[in-house]
């Protein structure tokens, strides 16, 4: 039985964007929820030094998370091409390939990760305070890494061949799982923020199961060819697609991760407010991710299938409708803001109010910037569905240096507004690459397919 698959190869480009994409904004709004409920519960059930020890944790968990998710997004891109092209046996060996290996390397990654999260904790100078608290979130989110990754390789799976509405359903069910074992983690068992942690790992695969029952019914999938390891070039292949996009996620995340050492510097109260907007960072980017995974895929679908003129047309307008909702968010967030942030706030009023101070500020620089961070997700994503996973791993270290060497060279400046400016540095940065970056690969590739259908045109008059 077919199940729920999406060709992109014909229709309207904005309708099938925008139908792949809101899906997906959803279920972002729900996989938000295990961030924002989290840090509410630990914000207002445990204290604002909880808050402050998730803020010194999450550039480190997104530099794991973002290996393992780099992993699945680069594997999707080779099925979203070969589905495009009604390469089925291909893509059911990719499929095949993608599971063994992202078993294998989630194992590795585990390891490293629980080695390594004191360390880096020491080295980014964590407040002793708030330190224990960061190392035992990070350590159980890290033991049920293999689910995380579970859930992304088969999310990864459904969106490459156009379903995103399953994901949907999963990352519902599991939000609203989540919402209560926080609830009964936290407040019921005292289990303070291992609980919150242990309740997001447990979240996660509920989505990844539910993913996976969708999977096993799509026909496509579906084939009688007995089971083989991996072959070396096409291990190699798909590690050359999806290192390159950990590896940009990874050079992000330490960027993210020399700020959260000058933000430390600051007090646990500038660290709370941080935090608090970072959460709501995932918020206003969420649609900008959304419209960058249906790039992604109708992009790969669509240069799978030959159709270049298709793949700009559908850029042009995927752009166009991604500032459009970048501008409605920028609005409703300076509007509604602060009372958002107030939910992650707690403690005395004093303290309160410093850290509310500081969170809004950040909010409202990024707001007023926030289209820039769109076009960046566009271009990024439309590079990785053409098959180009380097100039976006570029991106990365673009987005690193101005981020690294804005906050640095600007902190005895401008003080904590280096650390707000310097987000908006790193997104300029790696936009301007990407846009360039686009236009160099698509005139090349139009030139080639052009001298393509000269040499036929010349063969068949010769013929």
């Amino acid at each position: 039985m077919r199940q729920s698959v999406q060709n992109m190869t014909s229709g309207s480009p904005t309708r099938l964007i925008v139908s792949f994409a809101l899906p997906l904004m959803c279920g972002n709004i729900f996989q938000q929820c295990y961030t924002v409920v989290d840090t509410i519960v630990v914000g207002q059930g445990v204290g604002v030094e909880a808050l402050a020890s998730l803020g010194a944790s999450d550039w480190f968990n997104w530099l794991v998370l973002g290996v393992v998710t780099g992993l699945a997004q680069g594997f999707g891109i080779r099925m979203s091409q070969e589905f495009g092209a009604g390469r089925y046996v291909d893509l059911r060996r990719t499929v095949r390939d993608s599971v063994v290996l992202m078993t294998a390397l989630t194992a590795i990654i585990l390891l490293i990760s629980q080695l390594l999260v004191l360390p880096v904790l020491n080295l980014l100078g964590t407040p002793d305070n708030i330190r224990p608290g960061s190392e035992l979130y990070l350590r159980v989110l890290y033991v049920g890494l293999p689910l995380t990754a579970f859930y992304n390789l088969t999310a990864s799976i459904l969106r490459s061949l156009g379903d995103s509405k399953i994901p949907l359903v999963a990352m519902i069910a599991a939000s609203l799982l989540n919402v209560g074992l926080d609830v009964l983690f936290v407040f019921a068992f005292h289990w303070g923020i291992g609980g919150a942690a242990a309740a997001t790992v447990l979240a996660q695969g509920v989505a990844g199961v539910i993913c996976l029952v969708k999977v096993l019914r799509i026909s496509e999938l579906r084939g009688q060819e007995p089971f083989a390891w991996p072959t070396m070039e096409s291990a190699v292949g798909l590690m050359k697609l999806s290192v390159p996009v950990s590896f940009q996620n990874v050079i992000i995340s330490i960027g993210g991760m020399v700020v959260q050492s000058v933000v430390n510097g600051f007090g646990f109260l500038f660290i709370a407010g941080y935090t608090a907007t970072n959460k709501l960072y995932g918020v206003i980017e969420m649609a900008a991710i959304s419209y960058g995974y249906a790039m992604t895929t109708y992009v790969g679908q669509n240069y799978g299938a030959g159709d270049l003129k298709r793949v700009r047309q559908g850029v042009f307008r995927g752009l166009l409708t991604a500032l459009l909702t970048s501008l409605v968010v920028s609005v409703l967030m300076l509007v509604f803001g602060r009372n958002l942030l107030l939910l992650f706030i707690s403690g005395e009023a004093s303290e309160q109010a410093q850290a509310l101070d500081v969170a809004y500020r950040y909010l409202s620089i990024m707001c007023i910037f926030l289209m820039i961070l769109y076009v960046l997700h566009i271009y990024r994503c439309v590079l990785q569905g053409l098959g180009d996973t380097v100039w976006p791993m570029a991106s990365g270290i673009v987005e690193f240096a101005m981020r690294v060497g804005s906050v640095l060279l600007l902190k005895g400046i401008i003080a904590e507004y280096s650390v707000f400016f310097a987000e908006v540095l790193a997104w300029t940065g790696a936009a301007v690459l990407l846009w360039v970056c686009y236009q160099v690969r698509m005139k090349r590739l139009e030139e080639r397919a052009r001298l393509m259908s000269e040499s036929l045109i010349e063969g068949a008059n010769h013929g």
